[in-house]
Formats: structure tokens, C-alpha cells, sequence
């Protein structure tokens, strides 16, 4: 059932999908606001999926305290490697929902899948607002959304550039927003291999913002990146490594030049 604030735009006044002819994302993205996650597949699949991580990636969660149980809650993520959403959503133990690239839902089989275990369509290079509005009506009734806010996979170095898409989410939305950070995703895929390497997650408590009716692009980029700064800190508890900084200019106080007696 829809959220009974959240209000739906007639067909006709929805700005056209990027996606390939024949690719309706429309129908992902309303199965996850009316169905939620298929039950079956995704609980199924945890089972899994969680002793899998445990074993083969020796898996390490740090920080699971931090997380409300219950209520809308925003994880902001560095992103690594697609294993990334499933890593992040054994951290908490309830169905998380996330963004993935428009690309993922072109084949029918996949898109179901991906749609059953919390995925939508977001058409990333347009700034696509249909996935904005998907993620805050799941927000507002008061499930869990994971956000990538580097809006793709960086990889390797040190954390990319944030989009401000996170805050403006947090501020029009109310919801706590928990900083993570995901090392060592990126080295267990070579190609279609998943190898055993260490995969770490790391989360610190929820940030919460005030909440505004619509927030301009620069309060929303101000609070992006006071939450990527929390996300940087996970990041480098690990030994993740730093973004190279511009040193600091110094003033300089003019040179005086004795007189002569």
C-alpha cells in the first residue's frame, strides 16, 4: 500500500525513462513502494547469504549497535563492488532498499531478481528524480534505504566525490541518516570470480538534521558533506586511504626592514 501522503503523478506528466526501448523501470519502482521486497526470496536468500559472508569473506560488522531496529533510517555508504548493498544489509536485520543503475533492470530475469531483494532503477546520469521520490516514500513509511552517494562504484584509492542527493533526502525526509563504510569488497571480484578476500563494514550512530520543506542545493550539499565527513571517518579507521588535501594558504605577515640609524 502506498504511503498515504505521498502523492502520485498522472502517467502523462512523468518525464520519460532513459532506459533502453522496452525497459518500463516504472513498474520496479511502483512494485517497491506497493509490495515492498518479495518475503520468500529475500529472507530466503539472507539465510544464505549471511553465514556465506560470515565464512568466505569473514565477514566483519562493527557498529550494529548504532542502528534503530525499526523507523525510517538512511545508511550512506561508500561504494566498492556490487556485493556492496548485500554486505551493508546484513547490518541490520530487517529488508533494506537501494538504488541500482538502470542498466541492471534491462534483462527481465535480473530485474526481478533484484526487485524482489529491494532494488529500484535510478537513471543515474539525469539526476533521476522518479528515484528520489521512490526512495522518500519508502522513507516516510518508515523502512530502511541504503544511498551510495558517490552515485557509482570507486574503485581503487581513496573515497570519491559525494552528490548532495543524501542530504537533500535528509532534510525533506527527517530521517536519521547512520554514516558507513564498506573496505575490501572491491578486491573479492575479478570478472564473473568471487574470491575469499576480508570484506569489513564499519557504522557510526545516526545523524539527524532538521527537516525543511524543500531544501535549496546548497544546505542540501552542506549536510552531504557532513555526513560523507562521518562516512570518511569509518572509512580511515580502517586504513582506507586519504584524499590527498590542499595544504592550508598561510598569511604571512609583511617583512619589516630595519631603518637605518
Amino acid at each position: 500500500m502506498e504511503h498515504p501522503h505521498a502523492t502520485k503523478r498522472p502517467a502523462a506528466e512523468r518525464p520519460p525513462s532513459a532506459a533502453a526501448p522496452g525497459t518500463d523501470l516504472s513498474g520496479f519502482r511502483e512494485r517497491s513502494l506497493s509490495r515492498g521486497v518479495n518475503p520468500f526470496v529475500y529472507w530466503t536468500l539472507r539465510a544464505m547469504l549471511v553465514p556465506f559472508f560470515l565464512l568466505y569473506f569473514r565477514l566483519q560488522r562493527i557498529g550494529r549497535e548504532h542502528l534503530p531496529r525499526s523507523g525510517p533510517l538512511l545508511l550512506a555508504s561508500n561504494h566498492r563492488s556490487f556485493l556492496d548493498p548485500f554486505v551493508i544489509g546484513t547490518m541490520v536485520r530487517r529488508p533494506v532498499y537501494y538504488m541500482a543503475k538502470r542498466e541492471l533492470f534491462e534483462k527481465r530475469w535480473q530485474a526481478w531478481i533484484l526487485n524482489a531483494l529491494g532494488a529500484f532503477p535510478v537513471d543515474r546520469g539525469a539526476g533521476d528524480s522518479d528515484a528520489m521520490a521512490t526512495a522518500r516514500t519508502i522513507l516516510e513509511r518508515g523502512d530502511c534505504v541504503v544511498v551510495f552517494p558517490e552515485g557509482t562504484r570507486v574503485r581503487p584509492g581513496p573515497l570519491g566525490e559525494p552528490r548532495r542527493g543524501v542530504g537533500r533526502l535528509a532534510l525533506e525526509t527527517g530521517t536519521p541518516v547512520a554514516p558507513v563504510a564498506v573496505i575490501g569488497s572491491e578486491h573479492a571480484r575479478k570478472g564473473w570470480r568471487i574470491r575469499p578476500r576480508k570484506v569489513r563494514v564499519r557504522v557510526g550512530p545516526p545523524l539527524l538534521f532538521p527537516t525543511v520543506e524543500r531544501s535549496s542545493p546548497a544546505l542540501a550539499a552542506a549536510v552531504t558533506q557532513r555526513v560523507w565527513a562521518c562516512v570518511s571517518l569509518q572509512w580511515e579507521w580502517f586504513g582506507g586511504a586519504k584524499a590527498p588535501r590542499e595544504p592550508a594558504a598561510v598569511e604571512r605577515e609583511p617583512l619589516e626592514v630595519p631603518r637605518a640609524a
